[in-house]
């Protein structure tokens, strides 16, 4: 395991820590964490996160996120060790969606 493959587990779990547990944002719902990608200088960290229910529910949870972000950050200042809170970029992670896609046309392959 690399330097920056822990940093990103890191960011992650604290991120999933301060999101579940510190925020008070409704608006967020209920989200995922699937992936973090710290850049090597920790200058960027990448959050994909996925939304349980519609794209309109994502839509909001990721504005409400994205409008959170400065609290999320400052929260994860305290839990790390580094000099430099990396900058947060939330985007949502669509993974999830075209596996379940290619589930269903495996399936209906299968079928014909």
């Amino acid at each position: 395991m690399t330097k920056n493959d822990k940093m990103n587990h890191i960011v992650q779990k604290a991120v999933s820590e301060i999101i579940q547990f510190e925020l008070k944002n409704p608006k967020v719902g209920f989200i995922t964490i699937t992936d973090v990608q710290v850049t090597n200088d920790n200058s960027y960290a990448k959050i994909f996160v996925s939304f349980l229910g519609k794209e309109e529910r994502a839509a909001a949870g990721l504005k409400a996120l994205n409008q959170s972000k400065g609290f999320i950050r400052s929260a994860l200042a305290k839990r790390l060790t580094i000099r430099k809170t990396p900058e947060l970029i939330f985007e949502i992670d669509h993974s999830l969606e075209q596996g379940n896609k290619i589930d269903k046309i495996l399936n209906d392959l299968k079928q014909v």
